[in-house]
């Protein structure tokens, strides 16, 4: 019996496909016409449309249907379902997920990654590690239980414009922001996503991000750790990387890089970096 990892497309997982993962596309809507994210509309397309757009596109969660039919598959095939999903705390999709693994008991496992895009990849390449090294399904849902609280997104903004859109800064507050060329730090803490800080210029808000992620305990690179970035050109994420080498130190070598998708690239804009990855020690906290 082998076991099957199920995702969602907000965990930005690039490449090509791995046997025994299934990534189930979120929807995005531009100006009535429905896109599958990844399938349809690559994150190129995306942003090179968001920029186009006068109004913010909508995203819908994965319906229970469609993990039902995931689930379904796997079970068929002679394995089990290991679901993990974007936080249920920012998408409807989790409680989707655990209504369709209700129809299989002891064949389908819901994990809530607590996370998103990067910090949500994190997380389901631990599970293909830990499935790849032999390890049985209910020891690797109870492994990831507790390791996704050692998992931190933490992301440097490079424009306030997307956040007034998506109404969750006043016009006022925008304003202010851009006229001061504020750069804005988040993270995703207990599974929602909050403001660490904010820096003047783009300079200030790499080191502060550089003094979050040290803070925080560093990054244990024996572990999946994960950069990211919104919008059409990685120019900012390679610049990231050469200005904060001394974080990497050895270890740039092996840095992944990846375009983050439209779940979270409608609410940030673009210019957007985005470092993920699992704390050496237990959580020390981001606030």
């Amino acid at each position: 019996m082998d076991i099957r990892i199920i995702t969602d497309s907000a965990s930005d997982i690039a490449g090509p496909m791995r046997p025994g993962l299934t990534i189930l596309p979120m929807t995005i809507t531009f100006g009535g016409t429905e896109y599958l994210d990844g399938v349809n509309l690559a994150h190129r397309d995306f942003y090179e449309k968001l920029i186009e757009s006068d109004t913010l596109p909508t995203t819908s969660q994965i319906s229970p249907f469609a993990f039902t039919e995931a689930i379904s598959e796997a079970v068929k095939a002679g394995d089990t379902a290991i679901v993990i999903t974007m936080s249920g705390k920012l998408s409807g999709t989790c409680q989707s997920a655990h209504i369709a693994a209700e129809e299989f008991p002891g064949k389908a496992y819901v994990v809530d990654s607590e996370n998103v895009t990067v910090g949500e990849r994190a997380l389901v390449e631990y599970a293909l590690r830990l499935r790849d090294a032999g390890m049985e399904a209910e020891a690797i849902v109870k492994e990831l239980e507790k390791e996704k609280k050692n998992i931190h997104l933490i992301a440097l903004l490079d424009t306030l414009e997307y956040l007034k859109k998506g109404g969750r800064i006043s016009k006022t507050a925008a304003l202010a922001g851009n006229v001061l060329s504020i750069k804005p730090v988040v993270g995703v803490v207990d599974g929602e996503v909050i403001v660490l800080g904010k820096a003047r210029g783009s300079r200030q808000g790499n080191n502060l991000l550089a003094e979050k992620i040290k803070s925080s305990g560093g990054i244990d690179f024996q572990k999946p750790y994960f950069l990211g970035y919104t919008g059409l050109t990685d120019a900012l994420i390679q610049k990231y990387i050469t200005d904060n080498e001394a974080l990497w130190k050895e270890h740039v070598k092996d840095l992944s890089v990846t375009t983050v998708g439209g779940t979270i690239g409608t609410h940030v804009g673009p210019g957007g970096i985005a470092v993920a990855y699992f704390a050496p020690s237990p959580r020390a906290g981001l606030l």
